[in-house]
């Protein structure tokens, strides 16, 4: 069977000690910020009623070293009663440094604004569903996040945003 010109052999050592090939690995992960308030126990407590629950995310990326990113993944859980009052409130800044070798430029924020954050997500999740249950209420399981959709559509929202700003014109 002949090989593809151009190809490259993974059992033959590249020419001159030359590593091409795209690399990714977790360096770490770690709590940047994180924070639990119950601004209202032990009232809450005896609160009749479930709280309406608001989750809010942002992905945030950048540069820290040659090949490393830093990825954080911030997640505000705020659970309020009927009147307004703050059952509890949590924020949690998780992060991850990222090693990123030869990865092309077209696939370095779907990267790291996609498949990074699925990456931290299930730690981040325990985190907060630890946080929510040591604070006395049942734990708050998010559900799994389909971060590389999420990605997507935004990216289409601002090709769409373009768009309608060069009055159509691409």
């Amino acid at each position: 069977m002949a090989e593809e010109e151009g190809a490259i052999n993974q059992n033959e050592p590249l020419a001159n000690g030359e590593d091409t090939l795209p690399q990714v690995g977790v360096i770490s992960q770690y709590v940047k910020d994180f924070s639990f308030e119950n601004p209202n126990s032990p009232a809450v407590y005896q609160w009749p009623g479930q709280p309406k629950i608001d989750i809010q995310f942002n992905i945030g990326a950048n540069q820290v070293g040659e090949d490393v990113h830093e990825v954080v993944l911030k997640i505000d859980a705020r659970a309020e009663a009927e009147d307004g009052q703050v059952a509890f409130q949590v924020e949690l800044a998780y992060a991850g440094l990222f090693g990123l070798r030869n990865i092309p430029d077209e696939q370095l924020q779907p990267f790291l604004l996609a498949e990074a954050p699925r990456i931290l997500f299930p730690f981040a999740r325990r985190i907060l569903a630890d946080a929510v249950r040591d604070g006395g209420f049942p734990p708050l399981m998010l559900e799994p996040i389909d971060f590389g959709g999420l990605y997507m559509s935004q990216v289409q929202a601002q090709t769409d945003l373009a768009t309608a700003e060069t009055g159509g014109q691409a």
